[in-house]
């Protein structure tokens, strides 16, 4: 007579599973590890450096002092009324956010390929978990943004935020789901095609000027009509604009073209869950 034990197991691994699945359960169960890999990202940024974590402050103030000095005062683009700091600080921690996402999550398996063959975990925690470590350092530039809101209106300034700025919670998931479906696409196939890596690396910064970061939509509607349609095309466009309007009272709000941005967000997260999903089992032979 032999003894059976019945045994449940924390965790079960199956060979199949749907293309469409997150691992949201999996990604739960090995939420330790997931905090630990944001607290690496995160420590790494400035691990070793003099200024440390200043560092988040300094790279958002240099860039609005370079587009202010170039884009406001030398090309003379208009800003809608807004201080040209705000304005630019607005567009640029939101595209910072959405830019790091999407060009770190795009190597994320070729910079951990050593560690994909020695353990099983979710491969989904590791964009996840950049896409969280850059989550923390939008909110510190955030708070670099309030700041420096506060010392425009003390000095006066017509700014005033409204109700469409409860919708922050709404475009941070937006920003974060659109770097997190991209770079799933793009890690998918930096596996097998590397010079697809490069290409991001540079190809990203000029997409900003395709987004209304140092520009705002009106400019372009009112005297660049032709090109209207490319910059309401890409997706960041209405996260940008919504932003601005909410916190800073002027510029361009469409509930059409923020629509358009949440279902082209979505389907691209669908379309990077089911490729990720289906080249996921390849990763460990090809990376």
């Amino acid at each position: 007579m032999s003894n059976t034990v019945n045994e449940k197991w924390d965790l079960e691994i199956n060979a199949k599973s749907s293309l469409f699945d997150l691992k949201l359960k999996e990604l739960w169960h090995y939420r330790d590890l997931l905090i630990l890999l944001v607290r690496r990202d995160f420590v790494s940024f400035y691990k070793q450096t003099i200024l440390g974590p200043v560092w988040f402050f300094v790279q958002p103030v240099v860039t609005i002092a370079f587009y202010t000095i170039v884009f406001g005062g030398l090309a003379g683009i208009p800003v809608d009324g807004l201080p040209k700091a705000l304005f630019y600080l607005a567009g640029t921690i939101v595209w910072n956010y959405f830019s790091d996402c999407l060009i770190k999550t795009s190597t994320v398996f070729k910079d951990n390929a050593a560690m994909l063959g020695k353990v099983y975990f979710p491969r989904l925690i590791m964009p996840v978990s950049i896409v969280l470590s850059n989550l923390v350092r939008f909110a510190v530039q955030l708070l670099l943004f309030v700041v420096l809101y506060l010392i425009f209106l003390a000095k006066g300034e017509h700014i005033a935020p409204n109700y469409f700025a409860l919708l922050l919670p709404l475009l941070i998931l937006m920003i974060a789901s659109l770097g997190l479906g991209l770079g799933m696409i793009i890690s998918a196939i930096t596996t097998k095609y590397r010079d697809i890596a490069f290409l991001v690396t540079f190809g990203v910064p000029l997409l900003m000027y395709a987004t209304t970061v140092v520009y705002p939509l009106s400019v372009v509607q009112t005297q660049h009509a032709q090109y209207a349609w490319i910059i309401k095309a890409n997706p960041i466009t209405a996260v940008i604009e919504t932003f601005r309007f909410g916190f800073l009272g002027k510029g361009t709000f469409s509930w059409q073209l923020l629509g358009y941005s949440a279902l082209s967000t979505a389907l691209i997260l669908v379309a990077g869950t089911v490729i990720f999903n289906k080249v996921e089992k390849a990763f460990v032979d090809t990376v």
